[in-house]
């Protein structure tokens, strides 16, 4: 036992020394302990809360709905034009770039954006609450849990050993995917009487497996070529992309594609 524990207090060691130590003072970055606990968290959160509420009538509360989401929004929209302005005055390549890890004004710039980036991540944990309180259940797939618990973990490594460099590629698209979606739940949430200004719904999923594609030949490019930039971390991106490509497909099929074979 105290030989395990040896192990895994050395492995501790080993992923917090070799970290960035630009990033290394910022919240919630230094040691995984922070974002495991968080996950954990998450995952009791998941397990009790639709058992708590199960004699519960739902919560009421769409006008924090409404400003959560677009306050999101806004978030996202920050975080979009950071990226994609620090990468243009950067001079960034889209198939090839290494991590500045100096101090410039511009690489602390990209950085503090991709911290933004995985505390953003966090953040939309409280989506999964949501659904709990409101007792929307059925949203509460293994597509949900397993892509909002997991993303904290990628990023909090993306911030820990890479902020910037190749990353800001996913930040930048994902960024913008995310305007357009809570766009469209702080819609939702206005009302009943929005939903016939919804009917792009279906072409929101199509645009979210068209960015697991786009990262997926942007990693996959880097993975073949030679770049100054992990390519572990390009292969955990691959692989990540892969599952997500699968199960957003499935729930697409699922719910356009099955339904109207049915009608």
């Amino acid at each position: 036992m105290a030989s395990a524990w040896q192990t895994v207090l050395s492995v501790h060691q080993s992923i917090v020394e070799n970290g960035d130590k630009r990033t290394d003072p910022w919240l919630l970055v230094y040691s995984p302990v922070s974002v495991s606990l968080i996950f954990l968290v998450y995952l009791c959160v998941v397990w009790a809360g639709p058992r708590l509420m199960q004699h519960r009538e739902p919560v009421n509360i769409r006008v924090f709905l409404i400003v959560y989401n677009f306050a999101m929004v806004g978030l996202s929209a920050y975080m979009c034009y950071e990226f994609l302005v620090t990468s243009w005055l950067s001079n960034y390549s889209l198939l090839c770039q290494p991590v500045d890890y100096s101090t410039s004004p511009l690489a602390m710039r990209m950085a503090r954006v991709c911290w933004w980036f995985f505390f953003s991540k966090v953040i939309e944990l409280s989506d999964t609450l949501f659904f709990i309180l409101r007792k929307k259940n059925s949203q509460l797939t293994f597509l949900h849990v397993y892509h909002h618990g997991t993303m904290i973990f990628n990023w909090w490594a993306g911030v820990k050993y890479v902020a910037g460099g190749q990353s800001f590629f996913i930040g930048l698209v994902n960024t913008f995917v995310h305007i357009v979606m809570y766009s469209y739940y702080g819609l939702a949430a206005i009302g009943p009487y929005m939903q016939k200004y919804l009917w792009w719904k279906r072409y929101l999923t199509s645009l979210q497996l068209v960015q697991f594609l786009l990262f997926l030949l942007h990693t996959g490019y880097n993975l073949f070529t030679e770049c100054d930039f992990p390519d572990s971390m390009n292969m955990v991106v691959f692989g990540y992309c892969v599952t997500l490509i699968i199960l957003f497909s499935n729930f697409y099929y699922q719910s356009y594609l099955s339904k109207k074979k049915k009608k």
